[in-house]
């Protein structure tokens, strides 16, 4: 559940560049879905095709990013099977307030992946 490497040299400068216009959105979205009691846990999947997971927050077109924004939370995983070790997956989670946890979905590629969202100051 850590950071991975691939993932950096691949997709990080496309996820940073859209991650500067959407993170206000998203941590807006974390914060209402954990204040409104849906789940600890919120997940944002991306893609830049449409996904069946969770339910579209920003689309492509939307902000003009180059991927999609979805929301959910880790019970959707844990029922789909996308974690199994809800535990594990607990432990790894960084806070919410501080951290964005994206899971990106290109082609055949999947990763967690916890982006810090920006100062307020």
């Amino acid at each position: 559940m850590e950071n991975d490497p691939e993932l950096n040299g691949k997709y990080l400068g496309s996820i940073t560049k859209d991650f500067v216009v959407v993170c206000d959105t998203l941590k807006e979205a974390s914060y209402e879905v954990r204040k409104r009691g849906f789940s600890d846990f919120p997940i944002f999947p991306i893609s830049r095709t449409d996904i069946p997971i969770g339910q579209l927050l920003i689309g492509r077109t939307e902000m003009k990013t180059d991927w999609n924004y979805n929301i959910t939370y880790m019970d959707e995983f844990v029922q789909r099977k996308l974690i199994e070790d809800e535990e594990a997956f607990k432990q790894a989670y960084k806070n919410p307030d501080e951290f964005c946890c994206l899971f990106v979905v290109d082609e055949t590629f999947t990763k967690f992946l916890f982006v810090p969202f920006p100062d307020d100051e």
